[in-house]
């Protein structure tokens, strides 16, 4: 069994912004070499999400506003967790949401994805270095 482990660092200039990684991905993909095996990707921080769905603008518009109405931002003073003297609960309920990780098989060393499935990063509390780990194991 072969393996490759790597970490992609992203710094979001917002507070929350959703980033298509599937090139990333990709292309560690053919760095492993691998033909046959799966591909993990998952978020290293908990106020931060990795998921697969459609790369469309409007889907990305409607989560934001689904999600800021699960989970407004403001009033900060709403949230117990916001008393330790953060200000991010929303976006560990965001977080939680969306997902922590995918995991998604490589075939004839390729993604094998459905129809319009790509993988993004959620950032939901931004302006600081954050990593997904990608682990991807097979032969």
């Amino acid at each position: 069994m072969k393996f490759l482990t790597e970490y992609l660092t992203f710094k979001v200039k917002t507070r929350r912004a959703f980033v298509n990684i599937t090139p990333d991905v990709k292309n560690l993909v053919v760095k492993s070499k691998i033909k046959e095996g799966l591909c993990l990707v998952n978020a290293m921080h908990i106020t931060a999400s990795v998921f697969i769905n459609d790369n469309e603008l409007g889907l990305h518009s409607d989560y934001e506003k689904w999600l800021e109405n699960l989970a407004p931002h403001q009033p900060i003073s709403q949230y117990e967790h916001n008393n330790t003297g953060e200000d991010n609960a929303d976006a560990h309920l965001k977080r939680q949401v969306m997902g922590r990780e995918v995991v998604v098989a490589i075939t004839n060393g390729k993604l094998d994805f459905g129809p319009w499935e790509e993988i993004f990063y959620g950032e939901f509390d931004g302006n600081r270095s954050k990593r997904v780990l990608v682990k991807i194991i097979g032969e």
